[in-house]
């Protein structure tokens, strides 16, 4: 069922008082679905945001696709990653899964 059809269904019920209970029942479980969905996952965006933005040059980096390397250049939204010696690729920051040595921290 839609949404639009738990609002039809709501409206054409005999009972006022069973349609308000409808009516809060579909805001109880929207309420829900945002405490236990949309939030945590915007927490994390966050997060992931703010580190991305916190790297600098020196640190040793895990790529989303598994390349480990070191950061020898930081720019404006990408990096230059040294992944062996003399070799440098330029990835974008959203690339960047997490710190090496930073698991070992938590």
């Amino acid at each position: 069922m839609n949404l639009l059809n738990i609002f039809l269904m709501a409206g054409n019920q005999q009972g006022g008082a069973s349609g308000w209970s409808s009516m809060l029942m579909l805001l109880l479980i929207i309420v829900i679905f945002y405490f236990f969905m949309i939030r945590p996952q915007s927490a994390r965006a966050k997060k992931e945001k703010q580190f991305r933005e916190s790297l600098q040059k020196g640190q040793k980096v895990v790529t989303i696709s598994g390349m480990h390397g070191k950061i020898v250049e930081v720019k404006e939204t990408s990096l230059i990653l040294e992944i062996a010696n003399g070799v440098n690729v330029e990835i974008e920051k959203s690339a960047i899964a997490l710190e090496i040595g930073a698991e070992k921290k938590k």
